[in-house]
């Protein structure tokens, strides 16, 4: 099992890969929503701002408010941001659950 600074730190990486992209030239997601994270084994969550192919103001805690929310276990959370666990898979295997709009899923799935 993943610890609580592993997932934090998975999540980070995340965000400075999507920054880094968009620093190469990679074209913004269009997408503007508020996104939260739970890791069901760890009964922590994350938030944050999912905004022009960014994730700002990443942070710990849950947004009951979030139009997107993912919810996986912190080894499948790791493995899905490393590139180890494929998202359609994982989505439809059930190891990770996502509750957003189609048109959100399929622009979240771009940032993955």
């Amino acid at each position: 099992m993943a610890t609580v600074d592993e997932c934090r730190a998975a999540l980070q990486s995340l965000a400075a890969r999507l920054d880094d992209n968009l620093a190469k030239g990679a074209k913004p997601v269009d997408l503007d929503r508020p996104l939260a994270c739970t890791v069901t084994d760890l009964g922590v969550a994350f938030h944050g701002q999912i905004t022009g192919g960014r994730i700002v103001g990443l942070t710990d805690g849950d947004n009951p408010g979030a139009k997107i929310r993912l919810t996986a276990t912190s080894d499948d959370l790791v493995a899905l941001i490393a590139g180890r666990l494929d998202f359609l898979k994982a989505f439809t295997g059930g190891k990770i659950g996502i509750k957003a709009n189609p048109f959100d899923m399929l622009k979240l799935k771009s940032l993955l």
